[in-house]
């Protein structure tokens, strides 16, 4: 014990404020659960696996550590005392949208646990009562504390998806419930009327039990409590099997026609004698049936091949991610991201550089730190190891565990409203998410991302005139059009559509395959390629006319990322995917998009030394927007900031923007002329999260002054006007313009191959699920989640996002 009173003075007991890092390194994804367990700092608490505990020791001189190991052990059938769950939790993950524990091994597990004492790996086995007290105290807090990702977990899950908001039923509180004795037992629930004993629902106004509605597929019930409705209207009625011990269940108003919720759900269930306080799920809820029949009715089974015998893969660059409920865009994004070189080279090749350098106190909020952890997780192969035969009897998640990318997604999701949450996100947002960190985080040094920029050029053709303008502009990918109009096979879909409404209305499956548009590659090149009318100010004119937009590129990146715009909104003005088949080549030639600048015979516009004019409001566009459904001065909104241009263009402002806080306040025009010298003072929180990515306070006061101090729009703004900031902000002093910085582009041929694409499958951005396909040595390879296999029919025709690569011969 002499070895470890020596270091007393740096042993801590954890307090209220401590974030507690027991279930993974800080540099690794070793768990207590890997072989060499994890070590836990008993001052700073965070944890480390055993190839970087060492340096972490000699760095900090801190050397005692509590070693958490944990072995997992397989139940025989015959230990297994409870009754198996069907459902276990609700997420959009594993094995088909939600993961249910059904079916599933069980384990237990042993605890070894020790305090270690370094550099001599000293061990002391736990528990021992020799113990000095400052050591059990802190051995005990450390044990006893909610580790900080799992509480990062639940306060995302604060925000998690739910299908859809629920409103309390207008029912509820005043519920009529008659006294007929009838009372409930826990379990052996059966329909009253066909003997069903799945899918049933008990009405809370008299106790019968009765099976739940048909569904198109022959599955579900016969009907019979809906029937009950019509002959008593009684309205509310809970699903068996939903009820947990917290008093939450599915409950239906048949009178709304709606999920509903009933806060007083648990008198009502214990007026039939019900005490939730025992009662155990072991039914599907709506949401999850939802979620089963639509795996049946998308593009399910082609997106993830399941319908064909997949080989899993194994080692570097074989490994999946485990998902964390709708954190499938996460690992799709992540995935094809580590196969770009300059990725590659930045955090994994100089990973032990990167490490080696920091600095910091918690390693869990660098960027390049967790960067480096994910492309070490993914591509090193230590969490993918090749078996030396494949046990078939082994569930997929024991061959293929994946890596959790829990502290990766609590980084990057700080701050932000979305990505925050559990909610499902949109993998192109995501992506350009992850492209701006990095590129924030690349001060000093060369920003890996600089791969995909490139030079957009937008020529206009003044009608009055004839003459011309340019305007130039930084992208980093090229949403192509999908013009649905455009199907190749519109009477097919229509007959399709019309046998699926007969289907639907005569409550009969549709055995069929389902028809999608097809729209011919070729077509969306076209539209993309092809003039656009816009009003805007003509120097010549001296009055907005009437011009031709031709959007060109400028310059051609290593990397191109292609997403395809399948997302509008529906004829009940609620956002929807577009289920399509596009013939997304291979092998891409873009010289047809190639921009030249100006040509011989081309006149420029004259140069204006007025400012240009606001844009005029065209208040047909904002009538349009409002009828909607969207508030006024958003639509307003949404004409200014889209140059008057239409209401397409005004539309895709609306979807990019309705999450905004400040989404429905009123349009301010700012006076451009205004000095910088008036009265601001920026958010001090603000502040700080742009200044820790690597801005000056100069240019995080500059983002914050333009957005009116809205930390998510002053980091998209700053974001946007990185390369002219020292312009911008001599501007607003009053001094010497300083010539803006140019983005960094890579320029070559137009001529790709793919190398990788992202697939959606889900009714909208805010549902589904993302897999990706990512082609290595000549064969492509499927990742879905954890599960990595060599893919048998890549669907090449429903992606959303591309990644092409610039053919070198």
């Amino acid at each position: 014990m002499e070895e470890l009173r020596q270091h007393f003075g740096r042993i801590r007991v954890p307090q209220g404020g401590d974030k507690v890092y027991k279930d993974e390194c800080m540099f690794s994804f070793d768990t207590p659960e890997s072989e060499t367990g994890l070590y836990v700092c008993l001052k700073t608490f965070l944890g480390w696996g055993k190839e970087y505990v060492s340096p972490y020791s000699q760095r900090t001189g801190n050397c005692v550590f509590l070693h958490l190991r944990r072995i997992k052990k397989e139940l025989p059938p015959e230990k297994e005392m409870e009754p198996e769950k069907k459902i276990a939790r609700l997420a959009i993950g594993v094995e088909g949208g939600f993961n249910p524990d059904a079916n599933k091994k069980r384990y237990e597990y042993e605890e070894h646990n020790s305090v270690v004492i370094l550099p001599a790996f000293t061990t002391i086995p736990l528990p021992n009562p020799e113990l000095p007290e400052i050591v059990q105290q802190s051995v005990a807090g450390v044990l006893k504390a909610e580790s900080a990702l799992h509480l990062a977990e639940v306060e995302a899950a604060a925000g998690a998806w739910d299908g859809e908001v629920r409103q309390v039923s207008k029912h509820s509180a005043n519920l009529v419930q008659l006294d007929n004795g009838v009372k409930v037992p826990p379990r052996g629930w059966k329909c009253e009327q066909c003997d069903k004993t799945d899918n049933l629902w008990l009405n809370l106004t008299d106790g019968k039990i009765l099976c739940g509605r048909r569904q198109l597929d022959g599955s579900g019930g016969n009907n019979h409590a809906v029937e009950y409705y019509e002959k008593t209207k009684y309205p509310l009625a809970v699903k068996l099997g939903t009820i947990t011990q917290d008093g939450n269940a599915d409950v239906y108003s048949y009178d709304e026609d709606d999920m509903v919720l009933d806060p007083n759900l648990v008198k009502h269930l214990a007026h039939f004698g019900i005490n939730v306080k025992v009662m155990e799920k072991t039914e599907k809820t709506m949401l999850e049936l939802e979620i089963d029949y639509n795996q049946r009715a998308w593009e399910w089974s082609r997106l993830t091949e399941s319908g064909t015998k997949l080989v899993p893969k194994f080692g570097p660059g074989f490994t999946g991610m485990r998902n964390l409920g709708n954190s499938c865009y996460i690992n799709s994004v992540m995935q094809v991201l580590f196969t770009v070189p300059s990725f590659v080279e930045r955090f994994y090749d100089r990973r032990q550089t990167i490490l080696e350098n920091y600095q910091g106190s918690n390693p869990s909020e660098d960027f390049s730190v967790q960067m480096c952890k994910v492309a070490a997780g993914l591509l090193s192969g230590r969490y993918s190891e090749s078996p030396n035969t494949i046990d078939k009897t082994k569930d997929v998640d024991d061959l293929q565990p994946g890596i959790s990318p829990l502290m990766f997604r609590t980084l990057v999701g700080k701050g932000h409203p979305e990505f925050s949450t559990k909610k499902q996100q949109d993998a192109m947002e995501f992506l350009e998410h992850v492209l701006k960190m990095t590129a924030c985080n690349s001060v000093g040094t060369t920003d890996p991302g600089n791969c995909f920029k490139f030079e957009v050029e937008d020529k206009f053709v003044c009608s009055a005139s004839g003459k011309v303008r340019f305007v130039t502009r930084p992208d980093q990918y090229l949403p192509f059009p999908v013009p649905m109009e455009e199907a190749i096979n519109k009477e097919e879909v229509a007959a399709y559509q019309a046998r699926k409404a007969e289907a639907q209305a005569a409550q009969k499956a549709l055995p069929e395959e389902q028809v999608r548009a097809k729209i011919p590659f070729d077509v969306c090149l076209s539209k993309l390629a092809s003039p656009e009318e816009v009003m805007t100010q003509s120097s010549a004119a001296g009055k907005e006319v009437p011009m031709h937009k031709i959007t060109r590129l400028r310059t051609f990146p290593d990397y191109l990322i292609i997403q395809l715009v399948k997302f509008g909104i529906g004829q009940d003005w609620v956002p929807m995917k577009y289920d399509i088949s596009i013939d997304m080549p291979e092998s891409l030639d873009l010289s047809v998009l190639k921009g030249f600048g100006l040509q011989p015979g081309e006149e420029l516009l004259p140069e204006t030394s007025e400012p240009p004019k606001e844009p005029q409001i065209n208040i047909e566009i904002v009538q349009q927007l409002a009828e909607m459904g969207f508030p006024w001065e958003a639509c307003r909104k949404a004409v200014h900031f889209t140059g008057n241009t239409g209401s397409e263009s005004a539309m895709n402002w609306v979807m990019e923007h309705m999450g905004d806080a400040d989404f429905a306040d009123p349009l301010v025009l700012e006076d451009k002329k205004s000095s910088g010298n008036d009265n601001f003072t920026p958010n001090e929180e603000g502040l700080g999260m742009l200044m820790s990515m690597g801005f000056t306070r100069d240019q995080a006061t500059l983002a914050l002054k333009e957005t009116s101090n809205n930390l998510e729009r002053a980091a998209d703004w700053i974001f946007s006007h990185q390369h002219e900031l020292d312009s911008l902000l001599a501007a607003q002093s009053g001094a010497a313009a300083v010539p803006p910085q140019k983005p960094t582009y890579t320029d070559g041929p137009p001529k790709y191959e793919l190398s990788a694409f992202i697939s959606h499958m889900g009714t909208s951005i805010f549902v589904g699920h993302y897999v990706c396909h990512i082609k290595k040595d000549g064969e492509w390879i499927i990742y879905n989640d954890n599960k990595v296999s060599k893919s048998v029919d890549p669907p090449l025709d429903l992606g959303y996002i591309y990644l092409y690569k610039r053919v070198t011969n």
